[in-house]
């Protein structure tokens, strides 16, 4: 593969968005860890982590590749616009799976054993909206298996905490894919692909979005009864709090204009601060 193919590659799959969950598999390690985890046990965290995601995005190009090229917003994505074939799409998506099981071979024996269980999940995602509106809760499942999955890899074992914030990033993250849904609302409908917006309708889907979100700062004030993370991390569930109400208030039936805003710059915004300021938390 050459480098211009890998590099249309990595902008296929915007690679940078792996910065949505890779910060919850950091937090997570460092709360398994209550301090400073093993830097080598980060290192192949990180490695599994893009592995896991570039896998998984690759996977849902090329499967989705026909309906991407019917929908006019995203037409001019690499294979259906010619740049690339799926054939060089496939390897990459093979490295990438093998970059995972091999990260998780190097962690654990528990983690290694659920690594095949980890691609069934995150590639099952692609084909769920053809048959399901829940499939921006398969994605949110996807996700979530960062920071179950980075705790695994830390105590080789699982508990209730990382199933808790597991399940933080599974809300959030459906929340914020049904907001991206409302563009494709009438193409779904015309195409006969399943979710929240074509099924209840943009303000029903907004509604339930925003539901969403607000169980998800529950949770996540939840986690501190239950750790030690303490005022650091409540005041990064405060800013967050924060940057998901400025998402939904910039949103609306009437004005789709800015979802890319809310999707990708503050949900980016999102996960950084809140593992940024967990994990001072936790150093301090």
């Amino acid at each position: 593969m050459t480098v211009r193919k890998f590099k249309i590659i990595l902008d296929m799959i915007k690679f940078e968005h792996t910065i949505f969950a890779l910060p919850f598999a950091i937090m997570s390690a460092f709360i398994a860890s209550d301090g400073l985890p093993p830097m080598d046990t980060c290192g192949w965290i990180l490695l599994a982590m893009v592995g896991a995601r570039s896998c998984a995005m690759a996977f849902n190009r090329i499967v989705d590749a026909k309906i991407d090229g019917a929908n006019p917003r995203t037409s001019m994505r690499a294979i259906p616009a010619g740049l690339i074939t799926a054939s060089s799409v496939w390897i990459f998506t093979a490295v990438s799976a093998a970059l995972l099981v091999y990260s998780a071979y190097n962690l654990n024996s528990l983690a290694f054993a659920l690594s095949p269980l980890a691609l069934v999940i995150t590639l099952g995602y692609s084909y769920t909206k053809r048959f399901t509106s829940l499939s921006h809760f398969w994605l949110g499942l996807s996700l979530s298996i960062a920071p179950i999955g980075a705790w695994i890899a830390v105590t080789s074992s699982l508990d209730w905490v990382p199933m808790l914030l597991g399940l933080s990033v599974l809300l959030w993250t459906a929340g914020f894919d049904i907001i991206y849904a409302c563009q494709d609302f009438e193409f779904d409908r015309h195409n006969r692909l399943h979710s929240i917006p074509a099924r209840f309708g943009i303000r029903r889907a907004l509604w339930l979005s925003s539901a969403l979100h607000l169980i998800t700062v529950s949770i996540l004030v939840g986690l501190a009864v239950f750790t030690n993370l303490g005022t650091l991390y409540l005041i990064g569930v405060g800013v967050v709090t924060l940057i998901l109400i400025y998402e939904h208030v910039i949103v609306s039936p009437n004005d789709l204009s800015r979802v890319n805003v809310a999707f990708f710059t503050l949900n980016g915004m999102v996960s950084l601060v809140l593992s940024g300021l967990a994990v001072a938390d936790l150093l301090v």
